[in-house]
């Protein structure tokens, strides 16, 4: 029946994009998303329909799809010239076969990255991708969700629709994309027009909030709490009454802890001494070790050249772990070990140049958002009113993923590369709507701008 369902609404979806060709390419990224191939028995699991869809959607855009309003953004042109680095880097990567297989997604997450804002010519377009993008990952947060509350979950045993770390169904990735993609949630519950604002969306909204933020209490990943701790502190800088927030957020911490489950306190006191606990320890050594690594090898080994690492990591006695043999010091020897990082991922597999043209990557989008949250934040214009929110909401998201970043090697996942590709659209519409239109004034009242650059509807 579940694979009936799938069928059913994925084909539909792809049947109403020969009217629409844009949904294509909603249709791929629901399917890069949630994976319905992989959660699916029969039909589904047997057609490339990743590719197909794939193919739809370019083809659509080369088609049907209005090209006078494109334009190029320098982002783009980096993530080109990280892709053909990646490239050279796999083909002399250390590990040949186990380079290639990353190779196999990766470059698809980046060609979809540099395509997708070509087709973000309009608000409408903007907003339904968002949409599309919080539905997709919300359908995996609200499973989460919905089973943590009832008293599921724990450390690796929280299943997301998907019994096996795919995409966005690991725990610790899953936690720090659902508390990234909160603000975005509350942009939407206050300016989304697809479904317009009412109590119905406001409850639906609020609850997929409440639903992202068990996440890191059904997952125990260290990753997310740290992750909703940042998100609170960004949030002050747009809240109306910071007090009050405060002293809200401070009562509902409170009011929590006694619901947690031991397992989960525990697991989080390991935060503040990471010696004693053998996982953060050992993510540290891999980090030394990577170090060490790109100092004789600085343009990296490549994808997954973390398979050749060997590490001896000593740990300290753990006052909060009452197991056998945890009250004394030992010493553990691994080897193959992941890097646990974005960071020391590019460091490690693509060396100095690929981990500066992320770190710029990132870095200018973050930096795009402010520009246009300052730009569109004081505008007095109705059809602007939406802007300077979204950035705002991009931006804490970006930030929250790059935080997340330090504790998990998402330095490619796909869902990230869609946000920074709705960052792009955003801006390269904005850049055309000022264009077209003359606008230049800060705060200029609609009065201010000659009549004849009126503004065209649905731009």
């Amino acid at each position: 029946m579940r694979d009936l369902a799938f069928i059913l609404f994925l084909f539909a979806f792809i049947g109403v994009g020969f009217r629409k060709p844009f949904l294509f390419v909603l249709a791929f990224c629901y399917i890069d998303i949630v994976a319905p191939q992989r959660l699916s028995y029969f039909l589904l699991n047997a057609l490339p329909i990743s590719q197909i869809v794939f193919l739809l959607a370019v083809g659509g855009w080369v088609i049907a799809d209005n090209k006078r309003d494109v334009k190029w953004s320098g982002r783009q042109t980096l993530l080109c010239a990280l892709l053909i680095y990646c490239w050279i880097t796999t083909i002399h990567a250390d590990f040949p076969i186990e380079a290639a297989d990353k190779w196999s997604w990766v470059w698809k997450a980046l060609i979809w990255a540099i395509f997708l804002p070509l087709t973000l010519r309009t608000k409408l377009r903007i907003e339904a991708l968002a949409l599309l993008m919080l539905l997709s990952a919300g359908s995996i947060a609200i499973a989460g969700g919905i089973k943590t509350a009832a008293g599921g979950g724990g450390y690796g045993s929280l299943q997301l629709l998907l019994d096996e770390n795919f995409g966005l169904y690991e725990g610790s990735i899953m936690s720090t994309v659902g508390i990234a993609i909160i603000p975005l949630i509350l942009w939407y519950r206050r300016h989304g027009t697809l479904f317009p604002p009412d109590w119905r969306v406001s409850t639906f909204c609020f609850a997929l909030c409440f639903a992202c933020m068990l996440l890191p209490i059904g997952t125990q990943a260290r990753t997310g709490l740290v992750c909703l701790l940042v998100l609170a502190i960004l949030s002050l800088r747009t809240v109306k009454y910071r007090l009050l927030y405060l002293a809200g957020a401070g009562l509902l911490a409170m009011a929590a802890i006694p619901f947690l489950p031991q397992s989960y306190t525990e697991r989080m006191q390991t935060i503040q001494g990471y010696k004693s606990d053998q996982s953060a320890s050992t993510r540290v050594a891999v980090w030394a070790w990577t170090t060490d690594y790109v100092k004789d090898n600085p343009f990296g080994g490549g994808f997954n050249a973390f398979l050749q690492n060997k590490l001896r990591v000593e740990t300290e006695a753990s006052e909060f772990d009452d197991s056998p043999g945890a009250d004394t010091p030992t010493v553990h020897l691994d080897e193959a070990r992941a890097y646990h990082s974005s960071y020391f991922e590019m460091l490690g597999e693509q060396g100095y140049p690929g981990l500066l043209m992320w770190l710029l990557l990132q870095g200018a989008g973050i930096f795009q958002m402010e520009r246009l949250r300052r730009r569109y934040l004081k505008t007095r214009r109705a059809e602007e009113q939406w802007i300077a929110p979204l950035a705002t909401a991009l931006q804490n998201g970006h930030i929250v993923y790059m935080v997340g970043s330090l504790f998990v090697a998402i330095a490619f996942q796909p869902f990230i590369y869609m946000m920074l590709a709705l960052e792009i659209g955003l801006t390269t519409y904005c850049r055309r709507r000022e264009q077209q239109s003359g606008w230049r004034p800060l705060t200029a009242r609609p009065a201010e701008v000659p009549a004849r650059h009126g503004w065209q509807a649905g731009r």
